[in-house]
């Protein structure tokens, strides 16, 4: 098929706009983890007929592909086609057209979430401790509760001893129970720095009574201070809220312009089929398998912060959040709209008839072709972990180069 051609600074303006537009990076992963547009998304061309359902869900979304030569274009609208969507253009030069037009190529993998979250650390101070000060509070048995924000099969591979695991979104809704006596400080850690960076931030928006820090840099800061990890750990945080952690959640949420919607409301929403709605159930898994509302893709909320590039694709979408407790919900919306979604939250929903079973999950990229993390495994090069975070580093100044982002902190 033909496909029409767009200039990057129309793209560029759609996203300025906050126009709907899917901008698909076609090439695998790891050659997308070496640079692409801000708000582009990964989408291989060998793996659309698996992903574009559930990452695309409106077929009529203006969707704009591009390469950097190789000549995937042809193909991939091809296959887009053959799966219902009717508005593919192509960008015009493709990957080399946006450079020469001066705009920004950032590197690795969920990038503009990371850069947010260095965002965020600047503008609100977040407070954090370096590897070494931790590891003498540990050695010193002071009175700290150390909570692993990642997904459970990361904090199994490696963690810092003693800590256990509490995925994103589920850090308010467990840190009365992690932590319940509010003289002990909690120190938030992931593997590099966003994760660690919102979920302290996110105790400390919640009003969590106790003294908050991340460990800086996280495993990656632990590894390069010769500190050593635990591996094989499988301890969960246990439900349980602080007081007023609810309503304050709640209020997080209104303060960065989050709306709650009844179920009609939320009908009337989904009716309107000019416009992306993407709608994510951000609590664990098992709560999801136990009972969920039909209609609601699985995406932890914390792991939804960080991949949203991944799980929402069409950047200026509208986002609808559920949770049975409200709260896991409310602090993630807090961060999507906080990062320029339009996001809102379903209130109550789980009265009637639900659907049992596990969340679907797409299959995993050839490993060939993936991008390996500086900060996943036990083996990584000390210097491109070091290298990895130097580059985090310049995020917020390249964002304020690209200037299209459109976050605000509060």
């Amino acid at each position: 098929m033909t496909v029409p051609i767009v200039t990057a600074s129309q793209v560029r303006a759609a996203l300025l706009l906050r126009d709907e537009i899917a901008l698909l990076d076609l090439r695998h992963e790891a050659a997308f983890a070496t640079g692409h547009p801000l708000f582009a998304a990964n989408m291989a061309t060998g793996r659309i007929a698996l992903e574009a359902d559930a990452r695309l869900p409106r077929k009529d979304v203006p969707i704009v592909v591009y390469d950097a030569g190789e000549g995937l274009v042809a193909e991939a609208a091809d296959r887009l086609a053959a799966s219902g969507y009717a508005n593919i253009r192509q960008l015009d030069g493709g990957l080399k057209g946006w450079q020469q037009a001066g705009y920004e190529l950032f590197q690795d993998v969920n990038s503009y979430a990371k850069a947010f979250g260095e965002l965020v650390e600047q503008r609100r101070h977040t407070p954090s401790l370096a590897a070494d000060d931790v590891a003498a509070l540990i050695k010193a048995k002071a009175n700290v509760a150390i909570l692993d924000v990642r997904r459970f099969d990361e904090y199994a591979t490696m963690n810092i001893p003693g800590s256990i695991s509490v995925p994103g979104a589920e850090l308010v809704f467990r840190a009365g129970r992690a932590a319940p006596d509010p003289e002990t400080t909690i120190i938030v850690n992931c593997a590099g720095r966003t994760r660690s960076i919102i979920g302290t931030q996110s105790l400390i928006n919640a009003g969590v009574p106790n003294k908050v820090v991340a460990l800086r840099n996280g495993t990656i800061g632990w590894t390069l201070a010769n500190q050593e990890l635990e591996h094989g750990a499988d301890r969960r945080g246990a439900a349980g809220a602080f007081e007023g952690a609810q309503a304050n959640a709640r209020d997080v949420a209104y303060r960065a312009g989050v709306r709650h919607l009844s179920a009609e409301e939320a009908n009337a929403l989904k009716a309107q089929t000019n416009r992306t709605l993407y709608r994510f159930d951000v609590r664990s898994a098992e709560d999801y398998a136990a009972g969920h509302i039909k209609g609601f893709r699985h995406y932890p909320g914390g792991q939804l912060v960080q991949e949203i590039d991944m799980a929402a694709p069409v950047r200026g979408a509208r986002i609808l959040l559920t949770d049975h407790m409200g709260l896991r919900a409310d602090m993630t919306a807090s961060w999507l709209a906080q990062m320029g979604w339009e996001t809102y939250v379903l209130d109550g929903g789980y009265d009637g008839t639900l659907e049992i079973g596990p969340p679907d999950v797409l299959p995993k990229p050839d490993a060939a072709h993936r991008y390996r993390r500086p900060y996943e495994g036990t083996d990584v090069d000390p210097r491109a972990m070091q290298a990895y975070l130097d580059w985090e580093f310049g995020l917020v100044e390249q964002l304020r180069r690209d200037a299209t982002h459109g976050f605000f902190v509060i």
